[in-house]
């Protein structure tokens, strides 16, 4: 049985319709991430999910439990990073997780949770005087002290930089190794692609698709593009002529060629016939960028900003 379940969920705050129509299963053991835009209803879906709010329709199940009315027990089997959450300022590591080990009946050994997590040296550390990094090491600490079955980690990079970000992306790598099914919500791409097992993208409070990372870029025309510069010039005409090509474009010196099939053997081979060796060549093919695009009408980007509901 799957261990999420979410059937028509519906969630609306006064006017606004935060959630029209989100339904996924995630399965035991897997990286399930929710991708979406800010503004998307990620978070109202996890929020529900979980327990904080109550769904206006729809059905949830959570490890076979009702998040509305088995709240208290859900608690005791999923671990929540919930966005923008933060601790007190003079509130030290150690005994953040300490505090929250109180919580469960059965909670992990906090020092060896720190030391798995890199942060045994700054157990006498305030919250305050973490580097952003360390913050996050944190949440994932604070989400599994409770031997959680589910995690929950909503935006957990958001605000890193790339290297910390990257080391996030290890950490929950791990996690997922002890057994842990990890619900993921993000709005970068790279993080999604990199660590999700399947995804349920959501556009405007739908949800548009779910397939694996691969499964999505498939649904999208398969264009290749080659660029290349030349050490020496060719005719157009040669490479435009060639069945596999669909396009060709100049910008300075460098050379974009389109393309399906075998493209890149097509083109290296009448390159060669003619003596001519590209130079700086780059393969580019459909992305998930590509297929978020085609799927919801707009692309995804980084560097947006704002609360996500």
């Amino acid at each position: 049985m799957p261990v999420i379940e979410v059937a028509n969920l519906h969630k609306r705050y006064g006017d606004r319709v935060a959630v029209a129509d989100v339904s996924f299963r995630v399965e035991r053991g897997e990286i399930f991430g929710i991708l979406g835009r800010n503004g998307a209803g990620k978070t109202t879906t996890v929020e529900c999910l979980t327990g904080l709010r109550v769904p206006d329709g729809g059905r949830l199940s959570v490890l076979g439990l009702d998040p509305a009315t088995d709240g208290d027990r859900l608690r005791r089997r999923v671990g929540v990073q919930l966005q923008e959450a933060a601790l007190p300022d003079k509130l030290r590591v150690g005994e953040a997780v300490e505090l929250y080990a109180s919580f469960y009946p059965d909670p992990a050994d906090p020092v060896a949770l720190l030391d798995t997590l890199g942060l045994a040296e700054h157990r006498r550390t305030p919250f305050k005087k973490l580097s952003g990094g360390q913050k996050q090491r944190l949440s994932i600490a604070l989400a599994l002290i409770g031997n959680p079955e589910i995690a929950v980690l909503d935006e957990l990079t958001t605000g890193l930089d790339p290297q910390a970000r990257r080391d996030t992306w290890r950490l929950i790598e791990q996690v997922r190794e002890r057994g842990v099914t990890i619900l993921l919500v993000t709005h970068f791409m790279a993080e999604a692609e990199h660590l999700c097992d399947r995804l349920a993208v959501i556009e405007a409070g739908r949800v548009v698709a779910v397939d694996t990372p691969a499964g999505l870029v498939s649904t999208v025309d398969g264009e290749q593009r080659l660029t290349f510069r030349l050490d020496g010039e060719l005719p157009e005409h040669l490479l435009r002529e060639l069945p596999e090509v669909t396009g060709l474009t100049r910008q300075h010196r460098a050379i974009t060629v389109s393309g399906k099939g075998n493209l890149l053997n097509a083109v290296v081979t009448t390159l060669a016939a003619h003596r001519l060796t590209p130079l700086d060549l780059r393969v580019e093919q459909s992305t998930l960028d590509d297929a978020f695009l085609a799927l919801t009408g707009a692309p995804l980007t980084d560097d947006e900003n704002g609360t996500d509901r």
